[in-house]
């Protein structure tokens, strides 16, 4: 009786390790701040205060709205790169062009949500071993791995068919 007892709790212990081990999001990069102090990923600096020339420029005051101190990084990249930021996501026409040329052997309207699907799944399946996540130890670069194109091998290749790469190091120098 006792033999079944023991049998029985070591079973129900098996299923309790095996079910916190699963479900969730897979994590592979582990970029977690650990100690007390704030996370210096998550910090951005908000803009400098101005004052408008006339009051009645400023918004109205929203609870949870933005304010004009606010940080923007899409936004503010947009305009860091010569676009409006008002047109984010929005095909300029002057590159209407090259987006055709690009689309001239058809697209896929739905290639994001499948990628993001495919790259789901491949996570899940290369999210380490147990004890890498139970520690959270980064196993983005080892899961990838497969994929990497090897730089060396890319570079012989174009240099044997005679392509220059002036911003290469010189071939049989040091590395």
């Amino acid at each position: 009786m006792r033999a079944a007892r023991g049998a029985g709790a070591g079973a129900a212990l098996a299923m309790l390790l095996l079910a916190g081990c699963g479900g969730g999001e897979p994590q592979l990069m582990n970029l977690r701040s650990t100690g007390p102090g704030p996370d210096e990923f998550g910090i951005m600096p908000v803009k400098p205060l101005e004052i408008p020339e006339t009051i009645a420029a400023l918004p109205a005051p929203t609870p949870g709205g933005a304010n004009l101190a606010d940080p923007n990084p899409l936004g503010d990249a947009v305009a860091a790169l010569g676009g409006n930021p008002a047109r984010s996501g929005t095909i300029p026409a002057a590159d209407a062009s090259v987006v055709s040329h690009a689309a001239r052997f058809g697209r896929d309207a739905g290639i994001r949500p499948t990628l993001a699907t495919e790259d789901y799944a491949w996570r899940r399946d290369h999210d380490g071993r147990l004890l890498e996540r139970v520690f959270n130890v980064n196993v983005y670069f080892k899961a990838y791995r497969p994929m990497a194109l090897d730089q060396q091998a890319e570079l012989a290749r174009w240099r044997a068919a005679g392509a220059r790469n002036p911003s290469a190091p010189p071939a049989g120098g040091s590395e």
